[in-house]
C-alpha cells in the first residue's frame, strides 16, 4: 500500500488521492487546524505530486463546543492551504460526540515522475527530515506534563509542510519516499522495506528526537497506537540491545504529520541534505542505509 491513491488520466497526467482527519492533538484550535491539514498534504508531497485542491472534513460536537473553535480550526487548516497554493472546493460535516478535522486532498503529477515506497535500492541512504516523538509528547500534553517550549517546538514542526523538502527531492531525483505518521518511525520503514524487497539499517545515534520525548517516554507517556504498532511490525525488526528501552518506544510512537524518509543514491545524499539545510529544515539527517539482505527487515543499531 501506497501513501496515496494514483488515477492515470493521459500518458503525461496522473491525479494522486489522499484523505485523512483525526481528533485534536494539541488545545490551541487554530494550531490544530494547521497540523491536520498539514498532515493530509503530506501524502501528496510524499508521491513527488503537487497539490491542487482540498476539501474538509469536520466532525463537531455542537452541543458542547462553541462554534467559535470550530471557526478557529478551519481558519487554521485555511491559512494552511493558502500556504501550500491549495484551493479549497468544498467539504463535509457532521454532529458527532468528539471532534475530527482533516482534508481530503487531490494533486497531480506526471506518471513517470511518480515517487513511491516501493522503489529503495540497495545502496541507497535514508534521509529523514523531521525529528521523532510527537506521539508521545501530545499524550503527555494531556497530563499537562509537558513544558511550552517543548509544545511551541513540537506544534511548529506538525505545522511545517513537507512541501520544501518533497520540491527539493524531485529535483535532485529520489528512489522512494515515504512519510512518518500513524504507523510509526519503525511501522514505515518496515513497509518501505517490504515494499522495495531490500533491507534497511538504521544508525540510532542519527536519530533525532524532540527535546522531552526521551524523558516522557521513561515517565510512561506512551500512546496507545505505540503498543499496536510494536505488536505489529515487532516480527520484521531487530532492534540491538544497545538501544534503549525508552528510544525504541520513541521508534514505534505514531507520529503526527512527521517527516519524509526519502532513499535516494549516496551521491545525491549530501546534496540533497546540504539543500534541505540551506532552505531551513535543520533537523534533516542521514539516519541509515538501504541494503540487499536481510530482505523486509529493519536492523536498528
Amino acid at each position: 500500500m501506497d501513501n496515496a491513491g494514483v488515477y492515470k488520466l493521459t500518458d503525461d497526467l496522473a491525479i494522486v488521492q489522499t484523505v485523512d482527519f483525526f481528533t485534536p492533538v494539541v488545545d490551541d484550535p487554530y494550531t490544530f487546524g494547521q497540523i491536520a491539514a498539514a498532515n493530509a498534504l503530506s501524502d501528496i508531497y510524499t508521491m513527488g505530486a503537487r497539490p491542487l485542491t482540498a476539501m474538509n472534513l469536520v466532525c463537531f460536537p455542537t452541543k458542547s463546543l462553541p462554534i467559535s473553535i470550530l471557526k478557529d480550526i478551519l481558519r487554521g487548516g485555511l491559512d494552511k492551504m493558502n500556504e501550500a497554493e491549495v484551493a479549497l472546493v468544498g467539504g463535509h460535516s457532521i454532529d458527532d460526540t468528539e471532534l475530527k478535522y482533516g482534508l481530503s486532498v487531490t494533486g497531480v503529477v506526471h506518471p513517470k515522475r511518480l515517487i513511491t515506497n516501493s522503489g529503495a535500492r540497495a545502496g541507497d541512504k535514508l534521509i529523514l527530515t523531521k525529528p521523532l516523538g510527537t506521539g508521545i509528547i501530545t499524550t503527555a500534553l494531556k497530563a499537562k506534563a509537558v513544558t511550552k517550549k517543548t509544545i511551541a517546538r513540537v506544534s511548529q514542526s506538525m505545522a511545517r509542510l513537507n512541501a520544501q523538502a518533497a520540491e527539493l527531492m524531485v529535483a535532485i531525483g529520489v528512489h522512494g519516499c515515504t512519510d512518518i505518521t500513524g504507523f510509526g518511525f519503525l511501522g514505515h520503514t518496515v513497509q518501505l522495506a517490504q515494499n522495495s524487497r531490500v533491507g534497511l539499517k538504521i544508525d540510532i545515534a542519527s536519530i533525532l528526537v524532540f527535546p522531552e520525548a526521551g524523558n516522557l517516554a521513561r515517565r510512561g507517556f506512551c500512546p496507545g497506537g505505540l503498543h499496536r504498532n510494536c505488536d505489529f511490525y515487532s516480527p520484521s525488526v531487530e532492534i540491538s540491545s544497545t538501544v534503549p528501552e525508552h528510544m525504541q518506544d520513541i521508534l514505534f510512537d505514531p507520529q503526527t504529520s512527521g517527516g519524509l524518509l526519502i532513499s535516494l543514491a549516496p551521491s545525491k545524499a549530501t546534496r540533497l541534505l546540504k539543500k534541505l539545510h540551506q532552505a531551513g529544515i535543520k533537523d534533516a539527517a542521514i539516519i541509515g542505509d538501504v541494503v540487499s539482505q536481510p530482505r523486509g527487515k529493519v536492523v536498528v543499531k
